[in-house]
This record gives structure tokens, sequence and C-alpha cells, in this order.
């Protein structure tokens, strides 16, 4: 696939990696769709960057846990541009919880936003997608998924049925769609993290410094490109899921 004049869709692209996502495919030349949830500020930043590298983009509002608002989503995109040619599950909740502490509602907003939200979005951009004869679909994933982190329990459980979730969409959107995922590692930090909960991450990869968006973007834009990989998961961790 080619990039320029293509059509994107990237989750929570207003801010971190998914603003990264967003300036780069657009640099390329395609046309972007920008979601946000509540970061509306940060989201019409990243519309303006966008913009400023001559790229068409439009802001898109919408809480992914819902789903007439996933549904009005795709709907908005295909209005505004006529199509969708990649998808990029992006947008996604963060938050420690051990066995003993996660609660319902910790379990229920990171599985229904990390891996149900883009299992039916992407069930409907895929479709879409068979029709039309080609698509792409990124699910950002984390190596969360594979290893298991006890004190982020809710967190790794959701990342691991997103790798499933890219797995069975490579399986039943073949041969016309491929689907991958990229698993990044510490490229950029939540806003709570202390130098010590950095330093410690930092000291989990073989690399032994942090990643960036950047380095998620060219991984991604990699899978966009190349149309003979499906079902794969890209780590972008420094060597983080050998240890």
């Amino acid at each position: 696939m080619r990039i320029p004049g293509s059509i994107a869709l990237i989750t929570g692209s207003a801010r971190r990696v998914g603003r990264a996502l967003a300036l780069q495919l657009a640099a390329m030349g395609a046309k972007v769709a920008i979601h946000y949830r509540r970061s509306e500020r940060e989201a019409r930043d990243t519309l303006d960057g966008v913009r400023e590298s001559g790229a068409e983009a439009e802001l898109f509002q919408a809480d992914l846990t819902l789903a007439d608002e996933r549904d009005a989503l795709i709907e908005g995109v295909l209005a505004r541009f006529g199509g969708l040619d990649i998808l990029v599950n992006n947008a996604s909740a963060f938050g420690a919880a051990a066995l003993d502490q996660t609660t319902p509602k910790d379990w229920d907003e990171q599985v229904d936003t990390n891996a149900k939200a883009p299992f039916f979005l992407a069930r409907r951009a895929g479709h879409l997608m068979v029709d039309a004869g080609r698509g792409k679909i990124i699910n950002i994933a984390d190596t969360a998924g594979e290893s298991i982190w006890p004190a982020y329990l809710p967190y790794s459980v959701s990342k691991a049925a997103l790798l499933g979730v890219t797995r069975g969409l490579a399986k039943s959107l073949a041969p016309r769609v491929q689907v991958n995922a990229v698993a990044p590692g510490p490229v950029q930090f939540p806003e709570y993290y202390t130098e010590e909960q950095k330093r410690t991450a930092i000291e989990r990869t073989l690399l032994k410094r942090p990643g960036s968006p950047e380095d998620v973007a060219r991984a991604v834009v990699f899978l966009i490109e190349n149309d003979y990989v499906t079902g794969e998961t890209l780590h972008v961790d420094g060597g983080r899921h050998l240890l």
C-alpha cells in the first residue's frame, strides 16, 4: 500500500504516541482522521500540526466504549473522506491494579477500551476494506500482553486479548486486509512516573535507553507499506520482551 492519498483513522491521536502517528502519516501524504475522547485542546493542536504539513485532516470525538459512538465515528470518517484505507487502534486505558486491588470498574474500563473497542472498530472497518479490495489495520499493543505484569493485571489481560484479536482478525479478513500489532516498550512514560520508575523501565530493556513515539510511528509505516506481513506483532521495545 502506498501512503500518499490514503485515508487513515488513528484513535487516540490527540497526544503522545497517537499524535506522532498522525504527524508521520500526514507528512507522508495521508488524509488523517484525528480521534479523541476528552483531549479536545490537544486534538486541535495535532490538527494544526497535521495541516501545517499540507495534509487534509479532520477531528472526530467519540467514546469508543460506546457502540453507537464507535459506529458514528466510522460513518463520520466515511462522510468526510469517502473511504477508509488504514485503521490504527491506538487509544488505550492504562492503570495499575494488582489482583486484590482490581475492581469491576478497573476491569471494564481497560478491557472495553483496549480490546473490545478495537475489535468492533476493526470489524466495521475491515468489512469496508474487504469490499474496497485492500486495507491495513494496526493495533498498538504492549509487551505487558505477553509477559503479564502482576501490578497491572487488567491492563495486561486487555493487551493480551488485543494480541489475540490481531491474530483472529488477520485470519478473518485475509487475503485482502492485513492486520498486525506493534508492541512498544518505554517510548513515552506516563506523566505521573517518578524518575525511579523511569529508570526501572529502562533497565528492563536490552538497549538500556528509552525509545520515542517516532520509533513506533516508523514501525506502523513499515506495516502499512509491506503487503506480505499479517498477524504479526512487531516489538518496538528495546528488547524488553526477551527478558
